[in-house]
Parts: structure tokens; sequence; C-alpha cells
């Protein structure tokens, strides 16, 4: 005969299932407030965000000068000069070569265009010219049409630029004081927090601050052997402008997606108006691969050893953080995840029984 089941331990695995159940409710709700109120003050979290990450980027010189005696405002006054003149530097390296061949390149897309034309004018789609002109009629048409929405698009990508701009002023200010300052900043906190937290949340506090900075580290290694290995592509082709591309990739390699976007659409461009088509599907199949390595092979295994994650776990992060908050969620996954896991990991060493010593006693011996 079958065993009955226990009503005793079935009511009380109910009540243990709907107090858990209402416990996990509760978390989820003060998790939604907390990200509401996130994204309402985002206008001055994001800068300070940013801020944070080229604080990361940057200490290692300021601690450098400190240690040597420098005065912490002169040092991170330095140190901000010093980032400002570097950012300049790369960017008068990109822009300097492409402007000096700005015309060639004019004139390599405009036979570039030219030959596209005549391949489409023969064999196998015999598009002629009639029905090219049709076809820009009909385009010039629907941007006439459409005149109101792109008037709304550009007022809305100058607004965003404008907000890009204060972002960027915003946080290289906050770089400055984080520098000057921010030694200084747990023994306040400590001082402020009362009973066990003065001591829990700095020490999460200053553990999160390493992980944020294995997270730029390992962040700056990608976009280097992405542009140590699409530059050495972009030589072997003898595509013009290799030192910029190269710059221009491991610049990109900060901004998630659109960034890898935009430095091989450059490259492919210039592989096409310069060497021609064949060099430019090269160019594209060799950006293709490096971006599938670094995106599935190179960034979750370096991440996941700086920050202590699974690469798997890393993966899913990007994949998560972009399908919620696109550009700024992919930037923001992986350091989100590793700082959730730092404050799991002290939770549990804190909630972890003490161990204790089971190794027999020596016997007493009367003396």
């Amino acid at each position: 005969m079958p065993a009955s089941l226990s009503s005793t331990k079935t009511a009380a695995a109910l009540r243990t299932s709907a107090r858990v159940s209402v416990e996990l409710l509760l978390v989820l709700l003060a998790t939604s407030v907390a990200l509401w109120l996130l994204g309402r003050m985002w206008s001055v979290v994001w800068p300070l965000v940013v801020g944070l990450f080229l604080t990361t980027l940057t200490w290692p010189l300021a601690a450098f000068l400190r240690r040597r005696g420098w005065p912490a405002a002169l040092a991170a006054a330095v140190v901000t000069v010093l980032f400002l003149l570097v950012v300049t530097g790369i960017a008068a390296l990109i822009a300097v070569p492409v402007a000096s061949q700005a015309g060639e390149l004019a004139d390599g897309v405009t036979a570039g265009i030219e030959r596209l034309r005549e391949w489409a004018a023969g064999p196998p789609l015999h598009i002629g010219d009639d029905q090219i002109t049709g076809a820009l009629d009909t385009t010039v048409a629907r941007v006439q049409d459409s005149l109101g929405s792109m008037v709304t698009a550009v007022v809305t990508g100058v607004s965003t630029v404008v907000n890009g701009v204060v972002t960027a002023v915003l946080a290289l200010f906050l770089m400055f004081f984080f520098l000057k300052d921010g030694p200084r900043f747990l023994p306040w906190l400590a001082r402020q927090l009362p009973g066990r937290l003065a001591t829990d949340v700095p020490v999460v506090a200053e553990r999160g601050w390493e992980t944020l900075g294995a997270f730029v580290r390992s962040q700056a290694f990608v976009g280097l052997l992405d542009a140590v290995l699409i530059g050495i592509g972009l030589w072997v082709l003898k595509v013009p402008l290799v030192l910029p591309l190269a710059v221009l990739t491991f610049v990109s390699a900060f901004v998630p997606i659109v960034g890898a976007l935009f430095a091989g659409l450059v490259a492919v461009l210039i592989a096409l108006v310069s060497n021609g088509l064949t060099d430019a599907l090269i160019v594209l199949l060799i950006i293709v691969v490096v971006q599938q390595l670094e995106g599935n092979v190179f960034q979750p295994m370096i991440q996941s050893r700086g920050l202590g994650l699974h690469a798997a776990v890393v993966l899913l992060a990007v994949t998560l953080g972009g399908s919620l908050a696109g550009i700024v969620g992919s930037l923001l996954a992986v350091p989100a995840a590793a700082l959730i896991a730092v404050v799991w990991n002290y939770v549990r060493e804190q909630l972890r029984e003490p161990e204790v010593d089971e190794s027999p006693s020596e016997p007493v011996v009367p003396s």
C-alpha cells in the first residue's frame, strides 16, 4: 500500500512557498522602484558613471604622482590635462590624415559610384540610366514628403549631441574631483554610516572599485587586440590610413555595437575607394571575423578572468543589457553584473557558518 502524504508537512511546505513568494515579490518591487528612481535621475547618474570609468583609467598615473609626494590637487590637475591632450592627439591622429586625403577619397567615391553604375547597367541586372534616374526621382519625392519628420530627427540629433557634450564636460570635472579626493571618500563614508554599515559598505565599495578598474583594463586590452588584428589586415592589403583606422578601432571598442559598426564602416569605405571592391570585401570579412572572435571568444574570456565571472555570464549579460537598454545597457551590463557578484559574494561571506575545527584534540595526561 503506497504511503499517504502527510498533511502537516504539506501545509508547512505550502506556507514556506507562500512566504518565499511574498518575499521575492517584495524584492522585485524594491528593485523596480530603484530602477525607476535611477531612470528619473539618469541625467546625473550617467555623467557620474562616465566619470568613474575615466577615473579608473587614469587613476594609476595619479596614484604614482601622489606616491612621489605631489599634492593631490596638482596630481589630479596634471592627469586631467594629460588626458585631454591624449584625447585631442588621438582625434588629430584620425582627422588630419583623413582631411589631407579628402580630395583623393572624394574622387575615389565618385569613381566607385561610377563603377557601380556601370556594373548595374551590364548583365545580369541591365539597369538603364532612365531607371536609375526614376529611382532617384522617387527617392527625392519621398524625402520631400517626409521633410517634417527629417527636421524633427535633426533637432533630436542636435539635442543628443548637446547632451553628449554636457555629459562629457560633467564627467571630466567629476574625474578631476575623484582623482583629487577619491582616497578620502571611504573614510568619510564610514563616519557617516551607523553600526555594522560603517564596516560593510566601505568594504563593498572598495571591492566594487577594484572590479570596475578590472573591467576598464580588460575593455582596453580587447580594444587593443581588435586594433592590432584589423590593422595588420589593412597593412597586408596596403589600405591607406592604417594607423588612423587602427586608433579609431581601439577608441570605438569602448562603445559597444555602434563603435564597432562605425569603425568597420569607415575601414570598408576607405578600402573601397582606394583599393577597389575586392579588397573592400576582404576588409569586411576580416572585420566580421575579428568582431565575432572578440564578442564571442576574447571579450568573455578576458573579462571573465578579470571580473571573476564565467564567460557565459558575460555574454548573457551583454545580450540582456542590450535588449533592455540598447547601447548604454550593453556598455553597463558587464560591470553591473560584476558589481552584483561582488555584493553577493560579500553577503555569502557574512552569512557563512563559522568553520569548526573537528581535528581530534590531544588527550590530557594527568601529571
